[in-house]
């Protein structure tokens, strides 16, 4: 074990699937398998000796579950990151919400067979999001809504220029990725910014569900435009994930469906399984879902929001990044910017991987440049002043 590596504890009530996941954490260059655990309980008798960075907890387990652990470690003041592993099913979507509102920061997708082929597609996802939670865990910053950032914007006279290079880097989990701009808008020098706003558009991924808690928990009660939200997330998820942030948001907040009126004060949640899409019709403005081929990786893909709220609305449009890996959302942002609307990205500080704002950032198209803390109050203060 090298010291900086992420050490992790798995707990998990079948043996099976603790020596999958075990397997992938001791494959992983970055990550340490710090030992393994049948329930909560014996998670609990292990954490102090162990000590591990991250905790990667099943929820359904004999003795204590994941519920019941999570509320035993909130008692216990204990900090250490959790992650669930989930099921596909609807109850498993209503339990994997419960787990984030008790402090877990993230999910990831249990294995729905145990063949070669399926682990493939599930273990660079976890080990991105082991390696991004137990880093910010490991570097003594614990990874919860509202983390400290800088203190103010950062004025878009002082951004960076568009890059002078084809390629940057930015974060992919603990890794490094190379963010090609060769196809993204070259940022106007003359741009003049939008004195009207008429929607919000948000692009988010990794860190995004306690994210999102902390923006829709204190948005402005009273705003006066339609939020539509793209976070990566699975299809089967996000219906139980809109409701779970509608039970704390002052607006209402649903999964999007075709049809769907934008109408002020609306959250629409992108589904796990389509694009998310404005469409302006002759008597309203309405959300359209697309489920032809993924954008960037995914699908629903913030580039395709962004790129169809420009459409829709010109440069009348306030669009936000948030933390996420890779570069989603970046490209149409900048052409959102170049129309003159208002772009707000997540700091690096506040962000769980400063990947999907940090190319918006470094390619010049972010206007305020906040921690997660300051996010909300902007979005409200920017929509009361000019919608």
């Amino acid at each position: 074990m090298k010291s900086n590596d992420i050490s992790v504890l798995v707990c998990d009530d079948s043996a099976l699937m603790r020596n999958l996941i075990g397997r992938i954490v001791e494959g992983a260059e970055g990550l340490t398998l710090a030992g393994k655990a049948m329930n909560g309980k014996f998670a609990l008798e292990k954490i102090p000796k162990l000590n591990p960075d991250i905790i990667v907890l099943d929820l359904e387990m004999p003795e204590m579950n994941g519920i019941e652990f999570l509320k035993e470690r909130k008692k216990r003041n204990i900090d250490i990151p959790v992650v669930i592993l989930s099921s596909v099913a609807k109850k498993g979507a209503e339990v994997t919400m419960e787990a984030l509102s008790l402090g877990a920061v993230d999910f990831i997708m249990k294995p729905s067979d145990t063949n070669t082929l399926d682990l493939t597609e599930i273990a660079e996802h976890m080990i991105n999001t082991l390696i991004a939670y137990g880093r910010k865990y490991k570097s003594g910053i614990e990874p919860t809504p509202g983390m400290p950032g800088i203190s103010a914007p950062t004025p878009a006279a002082v951004l960076r220029p568009y890059p002078a290079t084809a390629f940057d880097t930015a974060e992919k989990g603990g890794l490094s990725i190379r963010a090609n701009y060769n196809n993204f808008p070259v940022r106007a020098a003359n741009r003049e910014e939008t004195k009207r706003i008429e929607i919000v558009v948000i692009g988010i991924s990794t860190g995004g569900p306690n994210a999102l808690r902390e923006v829709f928990k204190n948005i402005d009660p009273n705003l006066k435009v339609p939020v539509l939200v793209v976070q990566h997330m699975p299809a089967g998820f996000t219906e139980e994930f809109a409701r779970s942030l509608d039970r704390i948001c002052p607006l209402p907040v649903k999964e999007a469906v075709s049809g769907d009126l934008l109408s002020p004060g609306r959250v629409l949640i992108a589904p796990g399984s389509a694009h998310l899409k404005v469409e302006r019709r002759r008597l309203a403005v309405v959300a359209e879902l697309d489920e032809s081929e993924v954008v960037n990786g995914h699908r629903p893909s913030a580039d395709v929001l962004f790129a169809s709220a420009s459409r829709a609305y010109g440069g009348n449009v306030l669009g936000v990044i948030m933390t996420g890996m890779g570069k989603d959302g970046a490209r149409e942002l900048g052409t959102l910017y170049n129309k003159g609307a208002v772009t707000i990205g997540q700091d690096e500080e506040s962000s769980i991987v400063y990947g999907m704002p940090k190319v918006a950032f470094e390619a010049g198209y972010i206007d305020y440049q906040l921690p997660l803390s300051e996010i909300a109050p902007k979005i409200s203060e920017i929509v009361r002043e000019r919608a």
